[in-house]
């Protein structure tokens, strides 16, 4: 990361080019010793560089980002070193995975004013939201219009073996984008009709995919090569379409489906970790995740819907509307019986 350019007026006097020489040195030396903040974040966060380079040195500190892998990776590594903390400040604990971090006693309270600032989603303290956004089904526009398909309405008509065999999902021990698509229909249909639910879906032939890269990139009707015109991505995936495409289409090709049950809604948050070091450098980058330039700009960097009412969206997330509902279990069930849920959704689906 780039700290600053230095220069100086020429000298013709021998003894002031070599006072300045040692001045820059010296300079140089203390900003190569700045103080680091360490951060553990999941493998999708992102911010332009040049933000975070001005976050350094209005802050006075070095980041060390550490890109621990999912969201749920990322807080067993935090919960596997609470003892020996490897950060100062943690970023991508979301409502999913809130309870389990609460009850390991990983964080620590924060009082700052983000921590008291009104937004559009909550989490519970010492978490401070930052970001949300909508685990949805997604369907390639192309495909349902050339074979003059009915797009599903409901859980009933994903499960009928015509419209199953069209579906590719994440699985939920290794996605946390599958994870979440399970949490939906647990908290719309219940424990038991949930999981009748999907038995009948790969019964109609449905698909499952390691992640969502591989789903939405490989298997994906609109990916060279993918077969299937429904995938479970993000509300946001239409507009991302429109802001990543190479002849700026103004229409997006795909679109989201808000199914009753099929849709869960994700917020993200930063805290300070319990026995990390440089506590005020990590609440002036929790100040920082809530300042209106880094809820404008994540927008189009992670995807997500920013949490402060008052940033305007960006123009291209008019291409991906807010579902009107979305489910979920209770904070303590998942927390309690998230895993339990995984392993028998494993033995459903997979074995």
């Amino acid at each position: 990361m780039n700290h600053g350019i230095f220069s100086s007026t020429r000298r013709h006097a021998a003894w002031l080019l070599i006072t300045l020489g040692t001045a820059c040195a010296g300079t140089a030396f203390a900003q190569d010793k700045a103080p680091e903040l360490r951060v553990l974040t999941h493998s999708s966060f992102a911010l332009p560089k040049p933000l975070l380079a001005q976050f350094e040195k209005e802050a006075g500190v070095k980041l060390r980002i550490s890109k621990a892998g999912d969201a749920g990776e990322m807080l067993n590594k935090l919960i596997l070193t609470r003892k020996a903390p490897v950060a100062d400040v943690v970023f991508g604990i979301d409502n999913a995975l809130a309870a389990k971090a609460l009850a390991a006693d990983v964080l620590d309270a924060y009082a700052g004013p983000a921590a008291s600032r009104e937004s559009l989603a909550a989490l519970p303290a010492p978490l401070v939201p930052v970001d949300y956004g909508y685990v949805t089904i997604n369907y390639d526009k192309a495909w349902f219009a050339k074979h003059k398909r009915a797009l599903p309405a409901t859980l009933e008509d994903l499960a009928q073996p015509a419209t199953a065999r069209l579906l590719v999902v994440q699985n939920p021990a290794t996605s946390s984008t599958g994870y979440g698509f399970l949490l939906a229909t647990i908290g719309a249909l219940g424990e038991e009709k949930a999981f009748d639910w999907w038995a009948r879906m790969r019964k109609g032939g449905m698909k499952v995919a390691k992640g969502w890269s591989e789903a939405y990139y490989a298997d994906f009707s609109r990916a060279e090569g993918g077969t299937r015109p429904l995938v479970v991505s993000y509300s946001t995936s239409p507009a991302a379409e429109v802001f990543y495409s190479k002849d700026k289409t103004t229409e997006s090709p795909t679109a989201s489906l808000a199914i009753p049950g099929a849709v869960y809604r994700q917020v993200e948050g930063i805290a300070l970790v319990k026995g990390g070091g440089a506590q005020v450098a990590a609440g002036k980058l929790i100040e920082f995740m809530r300042s209106p330039e880094v809820q404008k700009q994540m927008q189009t960097e992670m995807w997500m819907y920013p949490v402060d009412a008052a940033v305007p969206r960006a123009d291209v997330m008019k291409f991906a509307p807010e579902p009107a509902q979305a489910d979920a279990p209770a904070e303590k069930d998942m927390a309690d019986k998230g895993a339990a849920w995984v392993a028998r959704w494993t033995k459903v689906v997979l074995k």
